[in-house]
């Protein structure tokens, strides 16, 4: 023991004599999108794959809408996923359908699944036309993924500039952390041991 820490001692005494290394800086990691939204401790703009790379404001926009919509349906997915693991089910609801990604192929294999199927298709529909700027409303969003269109609000107006800000990074983590849950559910429940991490 006393020989790995002389050694280890030694090692780092030498490193503090060695050249330091330079190295350019990763536009990956640093630039135009540094002071945006989500661009947040510990990582701060993290772009690994380099999608920013000499983007402009109107890319970057996309992107985060998409980001924010990936996130809102994670986050219900991840709820849903989870309440029906729990055992709840609507009144109603056929009895044999499995929780999880399993119900869809349950739900497809009955006419009154199939009805249900249809159900949630048309209201995905409506929730997707409903869910975008309206052009033809005068009204203008107040931020990227901003759909209230002028009519819904919630309070949200009463709050101040630092709140707005700190509620919508909050809906961003939010999401982040949803779209990595369902696809954690997805991969266990696909190797088998959903059962082992989720409580019974």
């Amino acid at each position: 023991m006393m020989k790995l820490a002389v050694f280890a001692a030694l090692a780092g005494s030498a490193a503090a004599f060695a050249p330091a290394q330079q190295s350019t800086s990763n536009t990956a990691l640093s630039g135009a999108f540094d002071g945006e939204l989500g661009a947040q401790a510990p990582l701060g703009f993290f772009d690994p794959l380099g999608m920013l790379n000499d983007a402009d404001q109107e890319r970057f926009d996309r992107l985060r809408l998409v980001e924010l919509k990936h996130g809102r349906v994670s986050m219900l997915a991840v709820v849903g996923y989870l309440t029906t693991a729990s055992g709840y089910r609507f009144p109603n609801f056929p009895a044999d359908v499995p929780a999880g990604f399993g119900a869809w192929k349950a739900l497809g294999s009955s006419d009154d699944g199939k009805a249900i199927l249809a159900q949630m298709m048309a209201f995905f529909a409506v929730a997707e036309i409903v869910n975008r700027d309206a052009d033809w409303l005068d009204n203008e969003a107040e931020f990227v993924g901003d759909f209230r269109n002028g009519k819904l609000d919630f309070g949200w107006d009463k709050f101040d500039d630092a709140t707005k800000l700190r509620k919508r990074a909050i809906e961003l983590n939010n999401g982040r952390a949803a779209q990595m849950g369902i696809l954690g559910l997805m991969v266990h429940e696909k190797l088998g041991n959903i059962d082992a991490i989720l409580p019974n």
